[in-house]
């Protein structure tokens, strides 16, 4: 077997020798060298160190291997490994030792044909963003998976995997774009709701500490209401449906299981994740910073030269912004084609990437410019002791009196002028 540091594509080929003491520093005393990297680049060493410690555990390479690359060379040659698998590992030395050494991540190079989408998206840089947001918020394990609700293990999608995505669709994508659907948005769909409330409790909990003027009660930082959420995506059966086409009994929706179910065998899904494009809340920022807020009625705009898209305002039902949607589904004229409402899962990760990026709140209900999102992706039904079901749409706002987050339900047709909604593109 060839040794993996004679491979031309690393440039671990060029210098074998510089990266033994700063490697053997990552791996033997990790807490120092995380420490000496700038702070925006330390989830990236996680990430990295813990690729390369599953690839040891998975091959049964024991730790001792990693002092020096020419002990870990030594071990490779010895061990059959698929040739691919060897190669990722190596391709992770190489990341790892430029970071440790130039304290800067290794530029990821895309193929050629890739490198047009990542420059339409910035999607390099909002995807780094994306991925130590996650990795902050404890969203990962240890090999920078979720597990779902059904016992699996979800890895995140690579860059490579989106960028493919978005490549594949450009044509059909590019009026999308025009409208300004250019905000990435990685969510880990396929947890638990019960674990994702948690884990959102934590983020705020934990911005708080790092930005006391944040005035949150860190008591109660989530409210729910009562009964409603609590085990909403895994009872027998579950309360909340995704994805349907009405607000009745015919609603045609999905549970959580049965997604993740489809997602097995759809080569167009990202397994246990749904990823996303939203607008930003400035179009000509080029940083793409925040998540557009939802106008009042009067107060929004169009975007789009290609097929002009007005701003969904607020003051409608749930029924009304759902029409809208199933009107759009199979008429590529219409300004909303190709759309899809946003879960309560999406809102969560978009309420911690709008906080994180600008600092700001997301749909604040005492906000007089701007509305609050009901969530028309995700929907609850409830059975009745007389048998009857009700049906209630998911809403969240964050509530400036109380200092918290509230998760409420809205029925089908309550309507209110602060009571907007999202729509996001699935890619």
């Amino acid at each position: 077997m060839m040794s993996p540091f004679s491979h031309p594509s690393s440039e671990l080929s060029h210098h074998p020798h510089t990266i033994g003491e700063s490697l053997s520093e990552a791996f033997l005393d990790s807490s120092s060298a995380r420490d000496a990297l700038p702070k925006q680049y330390q989830a990236k060493f996680d990430e990295l160190r813990e690729g390369i410690l599953t690839f040891c555990h998975d091959f049964e390479i024991p730790n001792e291997a990693l002092r020096s690359t020419e002990v870990f060379g030594a071990v490779l040659k010895s061990t059959k490994i698929p040739q691919e698998r060897m190669l990722k590992a190596v391709l992770l030395f190489e990341r790892l030792e430029h970071l440790v050494t130039h304290r800067e991540p290794l530029k990821e190079e895309l193929p050629e044909h890739l490198e047009k989408v990542e420059h339409l998206y910035h999607l390099r840089e909002q995807y780094d963003a994306q991925f130590n947001l996650l990795k902050e918020a404890g969203i990962f394990n240890e090999r920078n998976a979720i597990v779902g609700i059904d016992g699996k293990e979800y890895s995140i999608p690579t860059l490579e995997q989106i960028a493919e995505r978005l490549f594949e669709r450009e044509r059909e994508l590019s009026t999308k774009r025009d409208q300004g659907f250019i905000k990435l948005l990685l969510v880990p769909f396929g947890m638990s709701l019960d674990a994702f409330a948690e884990t959102f409790k934590q983020f705020l909990r934990d911005y708080k500490q790092s930005h006391p003027d944040f005035h949150l009660r860190t008591k109660t930082p989530l409210e729910t209401s009562v009964g409603v959420y609590e085990g909403a995506d895994v009872g027998d059966p579950p309360k909340i449906f995704y994805n349907p086409k009405f607000f009745d009994e015919d609603h045609q929706g999905q549970t959580k299981f049965q997604i993740l179910e489809e997602q097995v065998t759809d080569p167009f899904s990202f397994q246990g994740w749904r990823v996303l494009l939203l607008q930003p809340s400035d179009p000509a920022d080029s940083h793409f910073q925040g998540i557009a807020s939802i106008p009042r009625q009067g107060q929004g705009k169009t975007q789009g030269k290609k097929i002009p898209r007005s701003d969904l305002e607020a003051g409608q039902t749930p029924d009304d912004y759902l029409s809208i949607l199933q009107e759009a589904h199979d008429r590529q004229d219409s300004p909303y084609f190709q759309e899809s409402g946003i879960t309560i899962e999406d809102w969560m990760i978009a309420f911690m990437t709008h906080l994180k990026e600008t600092g700001q709140l997301l749909d604040e209900n005492e906000n007089k410019i701007y509305g609050v999102c009901c969530m028309i992706g995700s929907f609850l039904s409830f059975l009745h002791k007389r048998e009857d079901k009700d049906f209630r749409i998911t809403q969240a706002l964050w509530v400036s009196h109380l200092r918290e987050v509230v998760l409420s339900v809205l029925l089908p047709y309550g309507k209110g002028g602060s009571i907007g909604t999202r729509f996001s593109v699935v890619i």
